[in-house]
């Protein structure tokens, strides 16, 4: 099972961490984690690349991301909304379309 969190502080992606492995497939055939896995590395990717936007990424081992959204400029907000966004969605709709094998929760910063 893939569990996944992310966090959302007004409305923008703060956190994202992403656990585990979803067994839906041989090792290089498992079309859940591939899907996950893109989405993640996407989003992670597309923030790195942003001046005004402060974000850092973890993948210590197999299985395991995390993703940190530590400041955003104003001026950034209205890109990050959009990464969040695709993020939330696409991460979605691969746990409604393998709900035994990824699980998604998303939360509001305290």
């Amino acid at each position: 099972m893939i569990a996944i969190e992310i966090v959302l502080d007004n409305d923008l992606l703060k956190q994202c961490r992403i656990k585990g492995h979803a067994q839906a497939g041989g090792k290089g055939k498992d079309i859940v984690c591939a899907a996950v896995s893109a989405l993640a590395r996407t989003a992670a990717a597309a923030l790195a690349g942003q001046d005004g936007i402060a974000a850092r990424c973890e993948a210590k081992k197999p299985g395991e991301f995390f993703l940190e959204v530590v400041e955003c400029a104003e001026a950034k907000k209205d890109f990050l909304s959009g990464v969040g966004t695709f993020l939330t969605i696409g991460l979605d709709s691969v746990a409604r379309d393998y709900p035994k094998q990824c699980w998604l929760s998303i939360n509001t910063a305290v």
